[in-house]
């Protein structure tokens, strides 16, 4: 070949050579791949779903008038009975069936109560009954305490009906007690009765102490309260007391409707009795004494003896002014205005008294059962339960509001209140001393975070733990009382309250408003 071939023969080569394409290399082609863009993953927009809170419902109660209520309870059932043969019954202290009313031919509680109780209504002078009470004795049996009372006089009579159900039909025993029998020996079978010192024998309440010994607590106005010792076996009382031993009043003191609880924390026994007339002129209000022994000596916090508390008999009948500064007031005539946001009518009470009490071992709640009237609604009246709470000094003290419980929130509370939870504003009613128809109207008051008291009380108030209480008032001294959660229909909500009690015996209640 020649120059110029040779030239470009050995050209070819290196180009190729260059390329890695001589087959002396070796190896395969390199081939140039481009990747492929894939896109940013963009994760998807999550909306949370919408949460609405629970709404609060209304809570629903179903009333029933039975005056004078006295509370048996039986398995899972509450029942009240009360005067005019009267009674109803509930298993959740809040709905109320009546059962039986009217002394009448056709009343379930007896076989025609009008025959089966001739003799009682002969000595009375009516076809009447007042305020029973009922009680299971040892063998079973229901026991009834039934009374007839004249109503100008204490001619009255008490005696025993006996039943194999609590609703009846009840059996009539007989009569063992008698008053009114003027210019005659009494019941002691040695002095004539006299209605300044000798009781009226109305309004009984039969009751075990904390050994299992049976009693009877009784009586009104007249010469007062009185209690006698009864025979478990028969429900009668224990032969050769008389009337009894004398508890509190006399001279014809307005005070009534004993009752006795015994609470196993305190190991007290609690008297309540109603100061008062019970219409609603009459300033009915509930009070509260305490003893050791279930006969007494009963006492207020001032270690007042209610043996002493009666009316002088120099002054006007029915004379309340040597009356009023004892024992421990619970609650009388009151009214709580509507705060901002509430609305219906305004809760108060008009005439509260007359009441029962019952302990439930197994949720150790206490709960003041009672009748009561209301503003402006003349003599209509109705069953109330409110729970009741032991104060710091170990005596009883009333919820403002009616018994609600807690698991009927749609939320879940709890029991305790936080300390945190109670600075706010509150409607305080401050139930006094007096005896009065007048209505004790809410106040606006501050627990402000620091301890004091603002608005139109002042003074200091401190959380002690365990839903304990104290408050200090400029102008009303220490309270010791309970916090606690009730329901406050006008809010429609489960709110803040607290219920405190001085030496003194005033009780003040508070109700949180607002936030």
């Amino acid at each position: 070949m020649n120059r110029r071939e040779a030239v470009l023969a050995l050209g070819s080569a290196m180009a190729l050579a260059a390329c890695g394409g001589g087959a002396s290399s070796g190896g395969a082609p390199v081939v140039s791949v481009t990747p492929p863009v894939v896109p940013p993953v963009v994760p998807p927009v999550v909306v949370p779903p919408v949460v609405t809170p629970p709404v609060q419902g209304a809570i629903t109660f179903m009333n029933a008038s039975v005056h004078d209520p006295s509370v048996i309870k039986v398995a899972d059932t509450y029942y009240v009975f009360g005067s005019h043969l009267a009674a109803a019954r509930s298993t959740d202290l809040m709905n109320w069936t009546k059962i039986a009313d009217g002394v009448n031919a056709g009343n379930p509680l007896f076989n025609n109560v009008v025959t089966a109780l001739a003799d009682t209504f002969a000595w009375s002078q009516v076809t009447g009954l007042w305020a029973p009470d009922v009680i299971q004795l040892d063998n079973g049996k229901f026991a009834m305490y039934y009374n007839s009372c004249k109503g100008d006089s204490p001619r009255s009579a008490m005696g025993l009906a006996l039943a194999d159900k609590v609703d009846g039909p009840y059996v009539n025993q007989q009569i063992f007690l008698k008053s009114g029998m003027w210019g005659q020996v009494s019941e002691d079978g040695v002095t004539i009765y006299d209605a300044l010192t000798q009781p009226n024998v109305v309004d009984p309440n039969t009751f075990r102490d904390a050994t299992g010994k049976l009693w009877m607590i009784y009586g009104s106005y007249s010469g007062g309260i009185f209690i006698l010792a009864m025979d478990p076996a028969t429900g009668l009382p224990v032969a050769g007391q008389g009337y009894g031993k004398h508890v509190i009043g006399g001279n014809h003191s307005r005070i009534e409707g004993a009752y006795v609880l015994y609470s196993p924390q305190t190991q007290y026994y609690y008297l309540f009795t109603s100061f008062g007339g019970l219409d609603a002129n009459g300033a009915y209000n509930m009070r509260v004494a305490r003893s050791r022994n279930p006969d007494g000596p009963y006492v207020d916090a001032k270690g007042k003896d209610m043996r002493q508390v009666k009316s002088n008999p120099a002054l006007p009948l029915f004379d309340d002014a040597s009356i009023a500064p004892f024992g421990q007031k619970l609650m009388g005539n009151h009214q709580f205005a509507l705060a901002a946001g509430e609305t219906g009518t305004p809760p108060g009470y008009v005439s509260p008294g007359h009441n029962s009490a019952v302990y439930d071992a197994a949720t150790q709640q206490y709960f003041l059962l009672f009748h009561t009237r209301f503003p402006n609604t003349g003599e209509l009246h109705e069953i109330r339960v409110h729970e009741l709470f032991i104060n710091g000094d170990g005596w009883l003290v009333a919820a403002p509001f009616r018994y609600v419980p807690l698991s009927k929130s749609v939320t879940p509370l709890a029991a305790q209140v936080a300390v945190a939870e109670v600075a706010g504003s509150y409607q305080l009613i401050n139930h006094g001393k007096d005896m009065s128809t007048a209505l004790k109207l809410s106040q606006n008051i501050a627990l402000l975070a620091d301890g004091t008291i603002a608005g139109a009380q002042t003074g200091t108030w401190q959380h002690q733990g365990n839903n304990l209480l104290a408050i200090t008032l400029a102008s009303g001294g220490l309270f010791n009382g309970v916090l606690s959660r009730q329901w406050h229909a006008n809010a429609q909500a489960f709110v803040v309250t607290f219920t405190a009690q001085s030496i003194d015996g005033v009780s003040l209640w508070g109700a949180r408003t607002g936030t």
